[in-house]
């Protein structure tokens, strides 16, 4: 396993929790429980290192549902539509993970990139 595909994961991960001001220390240490987990997966199945990041951040989105909610928040649709989330296309996570609004299906931003 290529160290460097896990701290890529991590930087662009964490970059989008500090954009969205969730870089708690709750949720930088699910971070780094994502990234040990998914270490695992990837030496157990090496040719599935590009979904890496998606997995990632689908693994801290998931883990701060119990503490925080949801995570991340749209912010790109009309105010007066019901608070929503972003949700990592494609399903498995890669190669290329963008973030997609679940109500309008429209890309919002590359992981990382919020």
């Amino acid at each position: 396993m290529d160290d460097t595909l896990l701290f890529e994961a991590r930087a662009r991960v964490l970059a989008d929790l500090q954009a969205r001001h969730q870089a708690t220390a709750e949720a930088v240490s699910l971070l780094e429980d994502a990234c040990a987990d998914r270490r695992w997966w990837a030496e157990q199945w090496p040719a599935g290192e590009a979904y890496v990041a998606g997995l990632v951040a689908q693994d801290v989105q998931d883990a701060l549902l119990d503490s925080v909610g949801r995570w991340p928040l749209c912010l790109t649709c009309d105010t007066d539509e019901p608070l929503h989330a972003l949700h990592i296309q494609p399903d498995l996570g890669g190669p290329d993970p963008v973030w997609v609004c679940e109500q309008s299906d429209q890309a919002v931003a590359p992981l990382g990139g919020l």
